[in-house]
């Protein structure tokens, strides 16, 4: 599983902050590893004020193999709690994605198809 960090200008990206989020993000959501080929990850703070407290905002867009992307919003005063957030949710959207596609191939059910073309990324530009 790649994970990808992005910040606006008002986020100062360093590795130590890479370094949180991919801890984050594989604390979270290891255990869905297998279905998962990329996180990425958006940070920003929108007082749009360099260094600003309050207002950060974390998105997480999670790209399951076979399936439409799972993306989750958080917003805190402090970015790292923003992080922290972002990735309880992102686990409990996937839990409950995934447990609802195995539970209909359990019960001979086909999975709904995804059409890759029509699969337009948040990322994209």
């Amino acid at each position: 599983m790649q994970i990808n960090v992005n910040t606006d200008r008002t986020i100062t990206n360093h590795q130590g902050l890479d370094e949180h989020v991919e801890s984050v993000v594989r604390s979270s959501i290891d255990r869905f590893g297998d279905h998962i080929t990329s996180v990425e990850v958006h940070l920003s703070n929108e007082n749009r004020q360099k260094g600003a407290d309050g207002g950060n905002s974390c998105m997480m867009e999670a790209r399951v193999r076979g399936y439409q992307p799972i993306v989750v919003h958080e917003h805190s005063d402090d970015l790292r709690q923003s992080i922290k957030n972002a990735g309880g949710k992102l686990a409990r959207a996937l839990d409950s994605a995934l447990g609802r596609l195995q539970d209909k191939d359990r019960h001979g059910h086909a999975a709904p198809a995804v059409d890759p073309l029509a699969d337009k990324h948040l990322t994209d530009s």
